[in-house]
């Protein structure tokens, strides 16, 4: 009988020892070493005619190569498409994270409904009738999704052989376990063969595979690091519990941008796509308020509007407040000593508060001009005209910059009825018989001088 064999994992980061330690020496964490069996046979979980077969790959010169385009599956799903790059790739791995209960699994449970190909939903959290009453919700009729509730994978690959599905959903990878590692469900040995196996179909078959993940504490990915090399592409899906809005993220994609973003809004029949985001995300009100200003912003090929609110009040506890939601709080204090240096604005012993209405986080310089306006609009109390955005990127000499496609963030203002929008004189633009009025500033001080009089 062969001796069993052992390796010591660190379950953050996936670092293999030969002994325990106290200290993952790759992650720096403290107590995160466990022991787990690392036994293998010699055999393999999935198994095609090809491998009895003998291949032996041989070097090609780049010239030789042949290319074929990529033909892409399309989902249905338009943020989903988005967030690929167009669609799923055939033999991708596809590897979506989140919070609990965000919606992971309603989400890719009504795309799965909704296509037109044969599609294998394998969970191993639910069981058929649980799935079935969220399915009844989302989409009553559906005649090419299978439901498998099974977290062997041995098993899993014979229903595969019997079905022959054009896509798989696993749901989730660290519920499933492989007879070959002996180690429980949802460690690092376990992880990594359940993803090697389903790699190895996906990639053999041509048949694309999207894994639910679960993350840790901190946001990150459970499981080895690893896990994030093997798959094509992660994907994260975030929210706030307080807020309707989802948004997609992609993290890592071999075969698209990783700067696009997709939105989605949580009801009670499942998850609807939100084609302009723009107008879910900047309020309605009608009365002119002090301290909002709005803000022309991209996302991937996306232009967005969003709204910014700040709130500048005296601060009585001595030492002055720095909140920021949705923005980084150090480019808040870069600005505000930027206001006080260059615009001689005294905001030194005052609260400053600011959120990004909606929920969602935004980290292009482009705001900055909004960001300041918002600032002295709630410091002045004086509203900013409701027809006005921006669009520009401040500097620490207090000169306003010019920022990327500014064109597309001209448009998308026009597109929604604003009449005027404030940029950097330093951009170039090449439209022609737009009816929005462009504002071109080099100093912060013409723009407080234009709003405030």
């Amino acid at each position: 009988m062969a001796k069993t064999k052992t390796a010591f994992f660190c379950q953050n980061c996936g670092t293999q020892y030969a002994k325990w330690v106290g200290q993952c020496s790759a992650c720096k964490q403290w107590n995160t070493v466990v022991e787990e069996v690392v036994q293998k046979e010699e055999k393999s979980s999935w198994k095609t005619p090809s491998q009895t077969a003998k291949r032996v790959s041989k070097p090609l010169l780049v010239n030789e190569i042949s290319i074929e385009k990529e033909v892409r599956l399309n989902t249905f799903d338009l943020e989903f498409n988005r967030v690929l790059g167009g669609g799923l790739v055939p033999g991708a791995l596809v590897l979506l994270g989140g919070e609990p209960g965000v919606g992971k699994s309603t989400l890719l449970l009504q795309i799965a409904l909704k296509l037109p190909y044969k599609t294998l939903y394998v969970s191993g959290e639910e069981s058929q009738k649980q799935i079935k009453m969220r399915a009844d919700r989302i989409h009553p009729n559906s005649e090419t999704c299978f439901i498998l509730t099974e977290t062997k994978t041995q098993n899993i690959f014979k229903q595969i052989e019997a079905t022959e599905p054009d896509i798989v959903v696993i749901d989730s990878i660290q519920t499933l376990h492989s007879d070959y590692i002996e180690s429980a469900a949802g460690s690092i040995s376990q992880i990594r063969e359940c993803t090697a196996e389903l790699i190895k179909f996906a990639k053999e078959t041509n048949t694309p595979v999207i894994l639910i993940g679960h993350i840790t504490k901190d946001g990150s990915i459970a499981g080895p690091k690893i896990l994030e090399h093997m798959v094509d592409t992660v994907l994260q899906f975030e929210g706030d519990r307080n807020y309707v809005y989802r948004l997609l993220r992609s993290l890592k994609n071999r075969f698209g941008s990783t700067a696009e973003l997709g939105i989605y809004e949580m009801q009670g029949s499942g998850l609807r796509e939100v084609n302009n985001p723009s107008e879910v995300l900047i309020s309605k009100s009608d009365n002119g308020l002090s301290g909002t200003a709005i803000a022309s912003t991209v996302e991937g090929m996306r232009p967005l509007l969003i709204e910014i609110q700040a709130l500048v009040s005296t601060a009585v506890y001595g030492t002055p407040q720095r909140s920021t939601t949705g923005y980084n709080a150090k480019r808040l204090n870069m600005l505000l000593a930027v206001l006080e240096k260059r615009a001689g604005f005294k905001l030194g012993a005052k609260d400053v508060f600011l959120n990004i209405t909606g929920g969602i986080s935004v980290d292009d310089p482009a705001i900055d001009l909004a960001v300041i306006a918002a600032i002295l609009s709630s410091n002045e109390d004086i509203p900013i005209d409701k027809g006005i955005c921006f669009a520009a990127e401040v500097g620490l000499a207090g000169e306003i910059r010019p920022v990327q496609r500014v064109e597309q963030r001209i448009l998308e203002a026009e597109k929604l009825g604003y009449d005027t929008i404030i940029i950097s004189k330093n951009n170039k633009i090449g439209l022609k018989a737009t009816k929005i009025r462009i504002l071109l500033a080099s100093k912060i001080e013409e723009v407080a001088g234009n709003l405030f009089g």
